[in-house]
């Protein structure tokens, strides 16, 4: 693993940080510039995500692959808002129907 990204209960987190490689890398691919991570992630150092960043460009796949699961894995946890609140749903789909 590299140095700058540990791996804890099962996720990828900047190491000596709480936070997770994810909140690093879906920034990056949004186009944030490093100091703007670090302006947003003020526990980071500037070096720690630079170095995220170099582990997410060395590792693109399996981090990419590990994005989806996470994704998907989120979604699996989370109903549908027709299965958890099927009253509200079927207001809003007939407020979308008189719009």
């Amino acid at each position: 693993m590299a140095p700058y990204v540990e791996t804890r209960n099962g996720g990828l987190y900047v190491s000596g940080s709480r936070v997770s490689l994810d909140s690093v890398v879906i920034r990056f691919q949004q186009g944030h510039s490093p100091e703007r991570i670090v302006e947003s992630l003020p526990t980071l150092q500037l070096a720690q995500v630079y170095g995220a960043i170099a582990y997410y460009l060395e590792n693109t796949a399996a981090v990419d692959a590990y994005l989806a699961d996470n994704d998907r894995r989120i979604a699996e946890m989370i109903p549908p808002l027709s299965e958890a609140d099927p009253v509200l749903f079927a207001r809003l789909n007939t407020a979308m129907r008189e719009l």
